[in-house]
């Protein structure tokens, strides 16, 4: 059973959420939502490498912290509550220099008011080059 606030979303649903974003301009899109997990991609290009040609491990930061935010925003009530990240760390286990990388992110804890992101990032060759954590805070909105 899915755990989304609207169990059939889909990819395309949340395209917009992205729009004019950091995402955005690391060229991030969402692939595939599961019953409990989200997938995207982001290039590794001029825009996503640091100066030795390899990923940037900021830009695969970008891409947990864009995974698991929009998660939280997929298991809330957008309409009540707004989500945002309040810390995040990454461990960088694998250098890419070409191609894409593909992050999933599930839930570790989900909360009334924190979420937990478990946030895994592999390259082409399915291989784990990064793994991320990220907690997310639900915050009631302001009317």
């Amino acid at each position: 059973m899915a755990i989304w606030f609207n169990p059939g979303v889909q990819p395309a649903d949340i395209a917009p959420l992205g729009k004019n974003t950091m995402g955005d301009h690391l060229g991030i899109v969402f692939t595939e939502i599961g019953e409990d997990f989200l997938k995207a991609t982001m290039p590794v290009d001029h825009r996503t490498k640091q100066p030795y040609g390899l990923l940037h491990g900021g830009a695969s930061a970008v891409l947990a912290e864009t995974l698991g935010s929009v998660a939280s925003s997929l298991l809330i009530d957008n309409s009540k509550y707004n989500c945002v990240g309040i810390e995040i760390n990454a461990n960088h286990l694998r250098g890419v220099r070409e191609g894409l990388v593909t992050g999933i992110v599930r839930p570790l804890h989900t909360g009334k008011t924190t979420h937990v992101w478990d946030i895994k990032i592999y390259d082409a060759r399915e291989k784990l080059i990064c793994v991320s954590r990220l907690t997310v805070a639900i915050i009631k909105k302001e009317f």
